[in-house]
């Protein structure tokens, strides 16, 4: 079973139909929309300040979601990915985004609708990405838009997929 605590008389507030591995950790102010997937060994920790999930977002195996004590927050939209070891540090997703594996957003980022975060990609503290776009390399730069094949066979499709995946694991 899942880790799930309280933390200041705070308890996470999960939505329906929602995945959460047993392995995963789910610590304090911590809102999950409906229809999201919560990896082995994902960490969200909304022990300093809150972290407020969408609906059909996954969370996969590895990524921290953390905040900076009275300065960030994290928040992220609908139909959002967070790749494998991501880490969302006090950052700002909007909806139909795709964060690749290992990429590290940090406080204040907010990442606009649309967008694809490159597997690896490190955004600085207090960047704001444009909508649309393709963002890779150290430190994160707009590479070029999102096509509209990439919209729908990455970003769109992943967020599908995770919720089928889930339906996979056995009991």
């Amino acid at each position: 079973m899942a880790l799930i605590k309280k933390v200041n008389g705070v308890e996470p507030r999960i939505g329906r139909n929602v995945f959460i591995a047993e392995n995963a950790s789910i610590i304090g102010d911590v809102t999950i929309g409906d229809d999201c997937t919560i990896w082995y060994n994902a960490v969200l920790r909304g022990d300093v300040n809150p972290i407020v999930i969408g609906d059909r977002v996954n969370i996969q195996d590895g990524a921290v979601l953390h905040t900076l004590y009275k300065k960030s927050v994290v928040r992220i939209g609908n139909d959002v990915s967070i790749g494998h070891n991501a880490i969302v540090h006090g950052a700002s997703i909007e909806d139909k985004c795709l964060i690749g594996m290992g990429a590290t957003l940090l406080d204040n980022v907010i990442v606009r609708t649309g967008c694809i975060v490159a597997a690896n990609a490190l955004v600085l503290a207090n960047t704001e990405l444009e909508p649309n776009s393709v963002y890779a390399g150290i430190p994160a730069r707009k590479v070029k838009e999102v096509t509209e094949d990439q919209r729908t066979d990455i970003i769109e499709r992943t967020a599908r997929d995770y919720i089928m995946y889930s339906t996979w694991i056995e009991e």
